[in-house]
């Protein structure tokens, strides 16, 4: 009797480090310490109300409301009523291929598009084109990444792992829009000023301001901006808190 109390008393005096090393993370990164990382690695407030982004969800009433007839009329690919008959042929042609291969192809091929600003394309300050628009009258930034999110949601791509962004373009000083993919952990990111697709990890001057998607947006703040003080705050608590475990072990 007397061995096994002593061996249960080691067991919970070996477990203690555990417990704090556990406590010891939340306090430094808080309760997001195993999620997935972050964009660009800034802090992000997710919120599920679009209000806020008419021009986004009226981007989006406008591609489902008439993409049933759109894809009545392309029924046929060759029928002359098929205004977009390469883009219904780019899609089936990706259906099925690797999930990179269809990334690299979108980007590669909307980019080819010629980038025109929305005052001399729609004689407004700003405007929020879908694929349609689009390949009529071309478009900049936000368009391209529209219409890269609209063609990788027709190739099947779940909302929840494509992000529009917008963002703060540090060496141009200007806004900027991007398609942000989730994949493996990390953002692939379709910009029609790379050509290449690339990690999140490998861009240092984009400063993301908000990101949204058809199931929400998330707000983003540079990490650690506004979470020293609530780190030491978290690290005062882990150290009592640490102190009382080895008192009762």
């Amino acid at each position: 009797m007397e061995r096994t109390a002593r061996t249960a008393v080691h067991r919970r005096r070996g477990i203690w480090p555990l417990v704090a090393a556990l406590l010891w993370t939340l306090a430094v990164r808080g309760p997001d310490a195993w999620a997935a990382p972050s964009l660009f690695g800034t802090s992000e407030t997710p919120h599920a109300d679009l209000q806020p982004f008419p021009k986004w969800t009226g981007s989006l009433e406008r591609y489902f409301r008439d993409q049933k007839a759109l894809e009545g009329a392309c029924a046929d690919l060759s029928s002359p009523a098929c205004k977009f008959s390469f883009w219904f042929e780019t899609i089936e042609g990706l259906r099925g291929k690797p999930e990179m291969a269809q990334l690299n192809a979108v980007n590669r091929i909307l980019n080819k598009y010629r980038y025109v600003v929305d005052p001399v394309n729609w004689g407004v300050k700003d405007y929020w084109a879908i694929p349609q628009e689009f390949f009529k009258k071309y478009g900049d930034c936000e368009d391209y990444a529209i219409s890269k999110y609209l063609t990788l949601r027709a190739l099947g791509w779940p909302p929840e792992r494509l992000r529009i962004v917008i963002l703060r373009d540090m060496n141009l000083k200007v806004m900027h829009a991007i398609l942000a993919v989730e994949m493996g952990g990390d953002f692939k990111i379709l910009d029609n000023q790379i050509s290449l697709v690339v990690d999140s990890k490998r861009i240092h001057h984009y400063s993301p301001v908000f990101s949204v998607s058809e199931t929400g947006w998330w707000r983003h703040k540079a990490a650690g901006a506004a979470g020293g003080a609530v780190t030491k705050v978290r690290r005062v608590k882990v150290i009592k808190r640490v102190k009382v475990i080895r008192r009762v072990n």
